[in-house]
């Protein structure tokens, strides 16, 4: 299968990349170039433009994105909602019936949901809040599950949050994920996130329950604030990491 990568080389790509790579033909784009050749094609595209984006994705099978800004507020409308709205365009344009997108968990579960409430799933009504990344990707959710019922398009959206080196325990950003400090309740290793994304490009379509889906991508913790159960029956998604450093360890006396 060939497959557009858009934002390859944000902090998923790098795991993402090695799970498909031995597998499928790809084309990884961003606005940053990658800080060495590697075996891949690489084009300069930025997401938010949309005769780059569908001239990137000509000849492709699946278009994945993997971009992501948070902090700006005309910049984060371009990635998270106009990125969306231009994925869907490419693959209309081009017969494109695979897309698979990337976002927070709240973009679906924002704090009202989050707060409170336990068992959550991802077919249950969105409520993001009021930040700004978490509404420009929902924004951009929907303009995808408006294209998947107007036109031949299979969407399948995996949400995530934090993201840990299993050995290490260490994120990028510092912060939660050092042994003795708490464990965000929506977590998972970088190499079950790569599993995930991958599970979803080669998903069988017809088997799909819907042409537009949302999965829960994180490990199993025990709180049971979040379900991943359906990404477990859809994608046959198994984690292989559970982070058991962070929450067995010891009660702080």
């Amino acid at each position: 299968m060939k497959v557009l990568i858009l934002g390859a080389n944000g902090m998923l790509g790098p795991w993402v990349v090695p799970a498909l790579e031995n597998r499928h033909e790809l084309l990884l784009t961003d606005i940053v170039p990658p800080k060495s050749p590697g075996r891949h094609p690489f084009l300069k595209v930025d997401v938010g433009d949309l005769p780059a984006v569908v001239a990137a994705a000509q000849g492709m099978d699946c278009i994945l994105n993997l971009s992501v800004l948070r902090w700006d507020r005309k910049l984060a409308f371009d990635v998270s909602t106009r990125g969306n709205y231009n994925m869907a365009v490419a693959a209309v344009t081009h017969g494109i019936r695979r897309i698979i997108n990337t976002g927070p968990h709240y973009q679906l579960a924002g704090p009202t949901y989050e707060d409170f409430d336990f068992g959550l799933t991802p077919d249950m009504p969105p409520q993001p809040g009021t930040r700004l990344y978490a509404l420009t990707k929902a924004l951009g959710q929907e303009i995808l599950r408006v294209f998947a019922e107007r036109h031949d398009l299979y969407v399948q959206t995996l949400l995530f949050c934090n993201f840990y080196d299993p050995t290490t325990m260490a994120r990028p950003e510092g912060g939660f994920g050092s042994p003795g400090k708490d464990l965000w309740p929506f977590s998972v290793s970088w190499q079950d996130a790569g599993e995930a994304v991958r599970l979803a490009v080669e998903a069988e379509l017809a088997r799909l329950p819907s042409n537009y889906e949302t999965f829960d991508i994180f490990t199993d913790l025990p709180h049971g604030r979040y379900v991943n159960s359906k990404a477990r029956t859809v994608l046959g998604w198994q984690p292989r990491h559970f982070l058991e450093s962070i929450w067995t360890r010891p009660y702080p006396r």
